[in-house]
């Protein structure tokens, strides 16, 4: 097969390294902060020392491209073989920070190994159960993804929360100009330009914030050139309650990939994801965090913000996925790349990023819109969505709960939403399942 940049928008394909690398590097752009970021809160409050938190930021970048690498390109069954980008969950970091505070972190690292092959073991049997994942249940938590999204990215673009200057006027400068170079681009381009609008949008937010003074170097300086990752940084321990605790996270995160691979083949490949994708995208998921918690990082899952910038450019191809997989890996093995990613304002990439999560409630959507607006379909979207995202913005009424239970629910609307559509699919009457012969032919 002859090598063309019009293989792009195709799954499979060769394309010139040069037309992909910059494709790739826009996928490391949109998520490469929201993956080390878990790691640095997660050593700042249970103290770890500055020589391992280094350590574990590298970990967590080589992982990251070695989990968006199997999942392109599949061991057996795990791994789907979809562009999905993978990286350190934000799920878990509450959870993580209360063991590693508690227990200790090998507790932690001990809870992440077991729930993830267990996870992984979920995946590859999910022919069994994913039935009760029906396209209107699927839809639903992928709009509940897109509106969890959105704090996200207005906190970015006002600076990350928790920021000195959180809100400043610089921010909101450098915040639009970056937003509307996107979306210029995206309204105005055609072709390759437009599918980097992305990455031409942050590339002019970062000259604009370099030209106001809101870029830092100074960590660029006595950075190593070769760093080997370390692997097994903390002694795993195995107890009862943090492995209970974080199996119950790790149902909430397949959640959250479930939604995360129906959005994308519905906006990005124009089709509903087959069962045998799904249970192997899972499958990824568990094993691979596996391998995470082996280098000292929390569980990994699939980034949303990815799946909003497929569905915006339209590029799905592998092999262009693969290219920013090996970014981050190179990243990871030479951290003066790393270092150098970092220096890029939050304020750039949430004017990057407000787009893409909006792209994914509009993914939402349209898979609602297929499913049909049946009185039926209207009670689960309507009910799952105004439970799930009304009664996670009021976290103190699930003060009455064990402390599980508030882990699970209390600030993951995700979760909530996705229990209450799978219960009401169950309960309301009307037809439940899709038939295993539909659902082969026409996926999930």
């Amino acid at each position: 097969m002859s090598s063309s940049k019009d293989n792009l928008y195709t799954l499979d394909g060769r394309v010139p390294l040069l037309e992909a690398v910059p494709f790739g590097l826009q996928h490391v752009l949109a998520m490469f902060v929201s993956n080390i970021t878990p790691i640095i809160i997660l050593a700042n409050v249970v103290g770890i020392e500055a020589g391992v938190s280094a350590t574990l930021i590298q970990n967590c970048m080589i992982i990251a491209g070695i989990g968006t690498l199997i999942q392109l390109y599949p061991i057996w069954r795990i791994g789907s073989r979809l562009p999905i980008v993978m990286g350190i969950s934000f799920t878990f970091l509450s959870l993580s920070i209360y063991i590693g505070k508690t227990h200790g972190m090998g507790s932690l690292i001990g809870a992440v190994i077991i729930g993830g092959v267990i996870e992984g073991l979920l995946g590859l049997c999910a022919k069994y159960w994913l039935k009760i994942i029906q396209p209107i249940t699927a839809a639903t938590v992928v709009t509940a993804i897109g509106f969890s999204l959105l704090p996200i990215g207005a906190n970015s673009f006002a600076g990350g929360q928790g920021a000195a200057d959180f809100g400043s006027l610089e921010h909101w400068i450098v915040g639009t100009i970056t937003l509307f170079a996107c979306l210029g681009f995206q309204v105005f381009s055609k072709g390759v330009m437009r599918s980097l609008s992305v990455l031409i949008g942050l590339i002019v937010g970062y000259v604009a914030s370099i030209a106001m003074g809101m870029v830092d170097f100074s960590g660029m300086h006595n950075v190593s050139v070769v760093s080997i990752p370390n692997f097994m940084p903390f002694e795993p321990v195995f107890e009862w309650g943090p492995i209970l605790s974080f199996l119950a996270i790790y149902l909430v995160s397949a959640t959250e990939t479930i939604g995360d691979t129906s959005a994308l083949c519905s906006e990005a490949l124009k089709r509903r994801i087959h069962k045998a994708e799904m249970g192997s995208s899972i499958a990824c998921d568990g094993f691979v965090s596996s391998v995470a918690g082996m280098f000292g990082c929390t569980p990994i899952t699939s980034f949303s913000q990815n799946v909003g910038l497929a569905a915006l450019s339209g590029v799905v191809n592998r092999f262009v996925i693969a290219t920013g997989a090996a970014i981050m890996i190179v990243g990871g093995v030479f951290p003066a790349v790393g270092v150098a990613l970092t220096t890029i304002p939050q304020s750039v990439l949430g004017g990057c990023t407000i787009m893409m999560f909006g792209s994914i409630m509009f993914a939402g959507f349209s898979m609602i819109a297929k499913c049909g607006f049946s009185n039926r379909n209207m009670i689960i979207v309507s009910m799952s969505l105004s439970v799930g995202l009304g009664f996670t913005q009021a976290t103190g009424m699930f003060s009455i709960f064990p402390q599980i239970v508030q882990t699970v629910f209390a600030e993951n609307c995700v979760a909530v939403v996705f229990l209450l559509a799978v219960v009401l699919n169950l309960v309301l009457p009307g037809k439940k399942f899709i038939s295993g012969k539909e659902m082969d032919k026409e996926g999930l």
